[in-house]
Order: C-alpha cells, then structure tokens, then sequence
C-alpha cells in the first residue's frame, strides 16, 4: 500500500472532507474511489457498491443528501473494469471482492457496512462471504438468486460458455491492438435528472428502461469484454446466504423484470437476519424512487447501528 495516491477534490471545513483517491492493485490495476469523512477523526464507514455497466456516480445524490453523512465516513469505489478504475482483464465476485479488501486496508478501515445495488449487492454478498469478520452489516438493492431469473437474463445464465468464449476472443483481439483507445466516463447524477424530467413528461417505464439498459449506450462507456463479464457476473451463483449472519436490510422494487419475484425473495429469506423494504419502482430505485430508497436505509442503519454524532474538527 506504499503507493497509495491521495488527490483532495474538496477540503470543506465548514462542510464534509470529500476526496478523490487512487490505489495500485498488485496486478497494477489503478482502483479510484471517492471518500467523504465526516471530519478528520475516524469513523465507520458505509463502503457504497454500484452495479453494472455504472460507476460512483451512481451514489452521488446519495451521498449529498444523506444524514448518515453526519456520522458515517462514505466510500465510493470505481469498480474495476468501470468508470476511472480502468481495465480489460479478468473480472467477477472473486476479483471484486479482493479489490473491496485492498480499499479498507489503505483507508486502514477493518469493518465497513456494505450498500449494493443490482451487480453491486451480489458484490457485497460475496465480500460478506470472504470477509466475515470485515461486514458489519448489508443493505441490497434489487439483488437477484440465479434460480430466479427469468426472460433475458435467464437466456445469458444458460449461455454463460458461449459469453465466456466471445470474452477470451475479444481479450486476444485486445492484445493485438484491436480496441478502443479512449473511452469517456459516464455521470449517472445527469442521466438521473434527465430521466426524471423524461417521467414527469409522461414517458413510460420500457421506454426509461431503454436509457439504461440499451446495448449501443452500455458500450460506449464500456470495454465490450468488460460488459460481457459483469453480465456473466450479475448471474453467477451466490454463497449459501445462510452463513452470512450479519444484519441485512433488502430493498426489492415492486416492478423487477429481471427475476420471479416470489423465488427470489424466497430465497433471500435464507439470510438468517433479514428485513425486507419494497420500493414503487423498476430495477433502478437510486433513479426513479431516491428519496425512498434513502429513506428505507436510514432508517435500517439508525436503527441497527446507532452511533453518536460527533463535531466536525476546527
């Protein structure tokens, strides 16, 4: 961890310390994250996962409104493969959670609460199973069993050797030289804000779905074989959910069109400490329903880990 390098976005007094960070992973891979202490004494730490095809900014208005800011610090990873945590090679739950690891031991963090949407909570679920003794608890947006899926996603788990087959030839065409050179980042925070103005004005669910899901715009941001590994990911097998003894909070929206929703929460019932919260949305809550989402975790994690707000330092 010598070669942690520490970059100040923001230095606040007045406000919240918010800072753009890198480390070096021993492969060489540059992991960035983003970091929001409550002050410059320690503090627990809330360690935010997005999903596929996202990246940090997937938690910004988040972070800018939450109270959990108060008194949690807030860590915001590029996970490998996205975003500034740029990289074409091997990617799934193993990889993540390693580099999940490497991030708490340069903030010297040993526990951190694990928040994880859609790919980002079977994320934090693998983690959990790594890493007992790091998890103090798990909040899991939209997570998804394998045995639940149904309609595309159903499809890529059946076809997951013929997905792992176009990965490895598109990774050699890589080596050759045949790739894209510069692939520009993505502000979630933006594209959040358009899609609601596109709600207000009375477009439909499919046709919002489109703005996330839709391949053309997915690859513009993304290494092709890094998308078809995240999508290999989000329908690989999970740990048996019931060795993972932390406290779990589980938000499901009510329109999911990815799994059977009587399965899947079936199944998630296996945690052996879990609550359920259901949010009026489809598979992207941190857009449609924010304020709900926000809600429902704060109230899970005053309620499960209370703590004393503590004065910012002078």
């Amino acid at each position: 961890m010598d070669d942690l390098q520490r970059c100040p976005c923001r230095l606040d007094r007045l406000t919240l310390l918010d800072m753009e960070r890198s480390i070096t992973a021993p492969d060489g891979c540059t992991l960035s994250y983003w970091l929001r202490r409550t002050s410059d004494q320690p503090a627990p730490v809330i360690l935010m996962i997005h999903g596929a095809a996202s990246n940090h900014t997937r938690w910004s208005e988040f972070v800018d409104s939450t109270r959990l800011a108060e008194t949690w610090d807030l860590l915001r990873p590029d996970m490998r493969g996205n975003g500034q945590s740029f990289y074409r090679g091997r990617l799934d739950l193993d990889v993540w959670s390693r580099d999940l690891a490497l991030l708490l031991d340069a903030e010297k963090y040993s526990k951190a609460l694990l928040v994880g949407h859609s790919l980002g909570a079977q994320i934090a679920i693998q983690f959990a199973h790594d890493h007992a003794d790091r998890v103090q608890g798990l909040a899991l947006i939209d997570p998804v069993v394998r045995d639940a899926l149904i309609g595309r996603k159903r499809r890529v788990s059946h076809s997951r050797p013929l997905f792992r087959a176009a990965v490895s030839v598109i990774r050699g065409l890589n080596a050759l030289g045949l790739k894209r050179r510069e692939i520009p980042d993505r502000d979630l925070r933006e594209l959040d804000r358009e899609t609601r103005i596109a709600l207000q004005d009375g477009q439909s669910a499919e046709e919002i779905a489109k703005r996330y899901s839709a391949l053309g715009p997915i690859l513009r941001y993304q290494p092709t074989a890094n998308y078809l590994q995240q999508l290999i990911a989000t329908t690989a097998s999970l740990p048996e959910l019931e060795t993972i003894t932390v406290p779990v909070a589980i938000l499901l929206s009510t329109g999911i069109t990815f799994a059977d929703p009587r399965i899947n929460r079936e199944a998630l019932e296996h945690f052996p400490d879990v609550q359920f919260t259901s949010i009026d949305a489809n598979h992207w809550p941190l857009t449609e329903s924010p304020d709900e989402v926000r809600q429902a975790i704060e109230e899970w994690v005053v309620e499960r880990f209370p703590t004393t707000p503590k004065p910012l330092s002078p």
